[in-house]
């Protein structure tokens, strides 16, 4: 690999000459001042879902601000020692702003470790003086992306492919099922768990098994567009999540919840740039833009596409919300009152940051 490297070099020196590659590279440096902010990625930056979704925030990020930025990201960090590797070396790189877009990556400890970088983590809940989270209102979205599927539905069991059973994957999965149901009463959301975020061949495997078992339309809480290549392949409706990934399946697709992460992290770069920046914890919503669902396939009729246009408008003037009670479990259990609202973080049983149970109608467990 070496010597083919050194080969590579020598015919690009014969044919562009040494001063007009001395000039590229002169002109590739980043300019000096330049305020440098890293992103950390669970997964590939290219995953078709949740880390492409935010590495096209970090390239607005960069265009927008242009010269004033030095933007770079770190993919496949896992938890634990090689985070706080990569953290450290980007702290030592002179990168004074780092956003993790995984739970569990920062913690106040870390964060304190490093006092004059600022540090934001998406979906977790711990804030300190240097580190502040942020995450958005997905249920709403991917419930809007439930009815879609509960309409494309032409039997009673929808296959949903999600990730990991914690309270942010089991929420998304109750408020897809609540979805598919609004539009197809009776109909059952099956799980299946791949223990992963981004692991293709798990994904297509467990797709195949729901296929296998009677699904004939499939959803996802995962980051690959596996689910949807299988769905393809067989002939039946797919809902994505995080990306518009219709490329990937065109025939197939209905639509996904999606996330505009650009608009926050411009906002929060340019707060630091400012010396403005504080830490908080924002959930944002579709009234703000910061999420909603991608373009619909071709095969989302007219009256679903109506269906969940006033949906949506309930949602955003308040008249509507999927998780008011009454709620039962697959037990049949209540768990919400009827009237009670979940709230999003309120430390006690109706936290969506809490939830570990699962609604009526949706098969698995909540326990993985």
């Amino acid at each position: 690999m070496k010597k083919g490297r050194y080969a590579l070099a020598a015919l690009l020196l014969a044919t562009v000459g040494t001063a007009a590659l001395l000039a590229s590279a002169a002109a590739a440096k980043p300019r000096a001042g330049a305020f440098k902010v890293a992103f950390i990625y669970v997964g590939p930056h290219n995953d078709a879902g949740w880390s492409q979704a935010h590495d096209e925030g970090r390239q607005y990020v960069q265009k927008m601000l242009g010269s004033k930025v030095q933007t770079t990201y770190k993919e496949n960090i896992a938890v634990g020692p090689q985070l706080q590797q990569t953290v450290a070396s980007l702290v030592n790189q002179g990168y004074k702003m780092i956003f993790g877009t995984s739970y569990g990556y920062f913690t106040p400890q870390l964060a304190a470790k490093y006092p004059s970088v600022y540090f934001e983590q998406a979906t977790g809940t711990s804030t300190a003086k240097n580190l502040a989270e942020y995450f958005g209102a997905a249920e709403d979205t991917v419930y809007l992306s439930g009815m879609a599927a509960g309409a494309a539905a032409k039997c009673n069991t929808i296959g949903y492919v999600v990730a990991y059973p914690i309270p942010e994957v089991i929420r998304h999965a109750n408020a897809f099922a609540l979805g598919a149901q609004a539009t197809h009463p009776g109909v059952s959301v099956k799980l299946v768990w791949t223990n992963s975020w981004f692991d293709p061949a798990k994904e297509k495997k467990a797709a195949q098994s729901l296929h296998s078992s009677g699904a004939c339309v499939l959803g996802q809480n995962v980051d690959s567009p596996a689910t949807g290549q299988l769905a393809e392949s067989v002939g039946i409706p797919w809902v994505g999540y995080d990306s518009d990934a219709s490329k990937f399946a065109p025939k197939s697709w209905l639509t996904a919840a999606v996330y505009n992460w650009g608009k926050y992290y411009l906002r929060r770069v340019k707060a630091a740039m400012a010396g403005t920046w504080k830490s908080g914890f924002y959930y944002g919503d579709i009234k703000d833009g910061f999420t909603g669902l991608a373009p619909f396939g071709p095969d989302v009729s007219a009256a679903t596409k109506a269906a969940i246009a006033k949906k949506e408008k309930a949602i955003v003037s308040g008249s509507f919300y999927e998780f008011t009670g009454p709620l039962y479990d697959q037990s049949g259990k209540l768990r919400v009152q009827k009237g009670a609202h979940m709230q999003v973080l309120n430390g006690g049983t109706n936290s969506l940051y809490g939830m570990n149970w699962l609604v009526k109608g949706v098969i698995g467990s909540p326990k993985g």
